[in-house]
């Protein structure tokens, strides 16, 4: 598909004066534009699920997630990325990203890489991907060269495939086993994908890890119980949910964290089980960090 032809590339008719809005006006357009975003991801729905189990199912195996993209795509994975481990205490390998022009594109524009499809073949062989893994290629337009290219590296290494566009019928979702195109429509400011595409790629991101880590067992109910308690704020939000899961006086709730050795998960299943840390740790080593599974199976 030519780029003109692209909804991503197209002019947005409701901006057409955007240069002579006022700021409200600039605002309350933006603000409409933006009310569009979670319907589209609503109509794709069963293919992010799709994704999610995917993923989850690779990661529960010892598989790695790979986010890769270029531009505002790739800033994007690399932002869910980096999130994972103080959220879920992952380990940083678990999930990782690839970004054209590598970190310093975090913070310098090198989009000129993006059209590179050795640049991509190379980052992604670098990585050694193998079947155990999952590959999350993220394009709004669907057709960059880098991010294609390392998908379909990984693919021929056996991985599998998750394609994340904003335009129908995209070329980068022949070479995904998912395919989740959201249709946002032509951005507010022509062709500046990091505005409805950015958002929505990034709602989807969120939807991708904190799905399949809810599916792991890595979240407690809905609460954050993997948490790396490293500081006074996330110590004292380590006892509160503790209080909160088992009932506990906060004095207790501190007394079994320093028992535990300040893991939330092992002093969960010690309350919640009445077990001792090294049963709880037992447990949640065979339930493979499921604090849920640890409590209910001895």
């Amino acid at each position: 598909m030519r780029k003109e032809n692209l909804t991503t590339e197209q002019r947005n008719p409701a901006s057409a004066k955007l240069d002579q809005m006022s700021a409200l006006e600039i605002v309350s357009t933006m603000n409409r534009e933006d009310a569009r975003v979670p319907r589209a991801i609503r109509r794709v729905l069963p293919q992010i699920a799709e994704a999610v189990d995917l993923i989850a199912e690779r990661l529960a195996n010892g598989g790695r997630l790979f986010y890769v993209g270029t531009g505002t795509s790739g800033r994007i994975g690399a932002l869910d990325a980096s999130e994972c481990p103080p959220t879920f205490g992952t380990n940083p390998c678990m999930v990782q990203f690839l970004i054209a022009g590598g970190e310093a594109a975090l913070v310098h524009a090198t989009e000129a890489s993006e059209d590179s499809a050795e640049l991509g073949r190379k980052d992604m062989a670098s990585r050694r991907p193998t079947s155990k893994d999952v590959i999350v290629g993220i394009a709004a337009s669907g057709s960059t060269p880098y991010t294609i290219a390392a998908l379909e590296l990984a693919r021929k290494k056996g991985a599998a495939t998750v394609a994340i566009s904003c335009n129908r019928n995209s070329e980068i979702s022949n070479h995904a086993d998912v395919a989740i195109e959201v249709e946002v429509g032509p951005e507010v400011l022509t062709g500046s994908s990091r505005l409805k595409s950015g958002t929505a790629q990034k709602l989807i991101c969120n939807m991708l890890s904190t799905g399949a880590m809810a599916r792991m067992g890595y979240v407690y109910s809905n609460l954050m119980v993997n948490l790396h308690l490293i500081n006074r704020k996330l110590v004292d939000r380590g006892v509160r949910i503790l209080q909160d899961v088992t009932g506990a006086e906060r004095e207790v709730a501190e007394a079994t964290l320093e028992k535990a050795g300040m893991r939330l998960p092992v002093a969960i299943v010690m309350l919640n089980a009445n077990t001792n840390k090294a049963e709880a740790t037992r447990r949640l080593r065979k339930t493979k960090g499921s604090v849920r599974l640890a409590i209910e199976n001895s």
